[in-house]
């Protein structure tokens, strides 16, 4: 145990695309007392899948990791990667790998989906999002358009953080938060909706149930892993809203995730519904909403172009008059997903850098163009962007912000912010209390401060021009 406890001690699980991320922390103070990782394998020879069994290796790994400090645990709460299909036979195994968020075979599904049942605006004001390819509804509709067998033999739905809260406890359960994102979860009502389960031939039957928040959902029952048998489990949920949980969240902040996805999210007490699709309607882990822009290209994607140019990530150069969407994997927002990454104004004094720079402006501008969508119109323009996730750390993905947004920003020195979230809301069940002001007591979003910069207005309007210019080729 690396710190001393001075409270009840509890587990926040991150289980995200790549790896599980395990936290034991004090839930008095915040401080964290353990840490355990495990990597995931991803899939797929098109698409992109993983074994949910991996999963459950996976977190086995990372509490083991975390020694004696994990079987002290009062409460254990699990976040994870949202929108994946995870599909179970009658004996509770997989069917399948599971179809992951960023698996964007389901496109066409999406499109037929949206125009099926009424077109983007009916979508966004009764289910709160126009279903794309990463949405879970549009997956199980592929999976039942490209292997009926699969889906013939699927006797449970789960979402990732489900499958493994489900095995922890041996219950069915989920939470508004994950709910939200899967297009059969309805924000209108709150609740499942019958009609596009009818429709996509879904037995709600099949779907775990949706838990409050705050609510005790089980305990531990297993004895696959090194946790105390008896302790209490929360319903969990994705990880977006774990994150916003993590960082104490409150209405008029906007925050900017970069990672392997890059994602732009503020808390709101209004009910979301974007006709256009940009932002999805997604509910929060407490009983507000968390409406939220996503990219498929964000790090990994400038990463890989830093690497064809030979070039560190970091060494960018400004100048020059070059553009790039780097649309790598196709793209969520703006909803490209054919796309491909996309080069234009190259110039015999072009360097390499300046290549790089208009790399991460080009990702960073996709994020900013659905800042002011997912804040309330009353929210401050000048409020600061928070900034976190494996790009926040790195001088480039930070300056090019400032200088794209024209905002302050603010970097906080907490890193596992999922974790810290699931974690924040397994001491919200011994305390008593709301995670988020858990949150809010721990200090989770203390951090470092940068004053704004005037903003880049030309590469801005250069960046529009191209994405517009460039739409015929982008949907091909």
């Amino acid at each position: 145990m690396g710190a001393q406890a001075a409270g009840p001690l509890v587990v926040g699980v991150d289980s995200s695309t790549q790896s599980t991320k395990v936290l034991v922390v004090d839930a008095a103070s915040g401080t964290v007392v353990a840490r355990g990782r495990a990597p995931h394998a991803v899939g797929g020879e098109v698409g992109k899948e993983s074994d949910p069994g991996h999963w459950w290796a996976s977190l086995a790994e990372a509490l083991r990791q975390c020694g004696d400090a994990a079987r002290q645990a009062g409460a254990v709460s699990v976040a994870g990667q949202q929108h994946g299909l995870v599909t179970l036979d009658a004996a509770g195994a997989p069917v399948r790998p599971a179809l992951l968020w960023n698996d964007v075979r389901s496109a066409p599904q999406a499109e037929r989906l949206v125009a099926e049942r009424g077109g983007p605006a009916a979508w966004a004001e009764r289910v709160g999002s126009v279903p794309g390819a990463a949405f879970t509804v549009s997956k199980w509709a592929w999976l039942r358009t490209h292997e009926p067998a699969a889906a013939a033999a699927t006797a449970a739905v789960r979402l990732p953080h489900d499958y493994l809260t489900e095995r922890l406890t041996d219950e069915a359960v989920t939470d508004r938060g994950d709910a939200s994102g899967t297009g059969w979860w309805a924000s209108a009502t709150e609740a499942y909706d019958t009609a596009v389960l009818d429709h996509i031939g879904l037995d709600p039957a099949a779907l775990p149930r949706v838990a409050g928040p705050g609510e005790v959902v089980g305990t531990v029952r297993t004895d696959e892993l090194p946790l105390p048998h008896g302790a209490l489990v929360a319903a969990g949920t994705g990880d977006n809203m774990a994150a916003a949980l993590g960082l104490g969240l409150r209405p008029g902040r906007p925050v900017l995730s970069l990672g392997t996805s890059g994602t732009v999210y503020a808390v709101s007490r209004r009910r979301p519904a974007d006709p256009s699709g940009t932002v999805a309607g997604f509910a929060d882990a407490r009983g507000d909403w968390l409406p939220l822009a996503c990219t498929l290209n964000c790090t990994l994607a400038v990463d890989r172009i830093a690497t064809l140019l030979g070039r560190d990530r970091e060494a960018v150069e400004a100048g020059g008059e070059v553009v790039v969407l780097p649309f790598l994997d196709g793209e969520r927002t703006p909803n490209l997903p054919g796309a491909s990454g996309l080069l234009h104004g190259l110039r015999h004094d072009t360097t390499p850098g300046q290549v790089l720079q208009a790399a991460y402006d080009g990702a960073v501008f996709a994020l900013l163009k659905a800042v002011d969508q997912v804040l309330d119109a009353d929210s401050a323009a000048d409020a600061p962007l928070l900034l976190i996730g494996g790009g926040a750390r790195g001088r480039a993905w930070r300056e090019t912000v400032r200088r794209l947004s024209g905002r302050p920003v603010e970097v906080p020195e907490a890193r596992e912010l999922v974790a810290l979230g699931a974690a924040a809301q397994a001491a919200g069940l011994l305390l008593g209390e709301d995670p988020a002001a858990v949150a809010q007591r721990w200090g989770t979003a203390r951090g470092t401060a940068y004053a704004a910069r005037e903003r880049d207005t030309a590469a801005w309007e250069r960046l529009t021009a191209t994405l517009a210019d460039g739409d015929a080729l982008l949907r091909r």
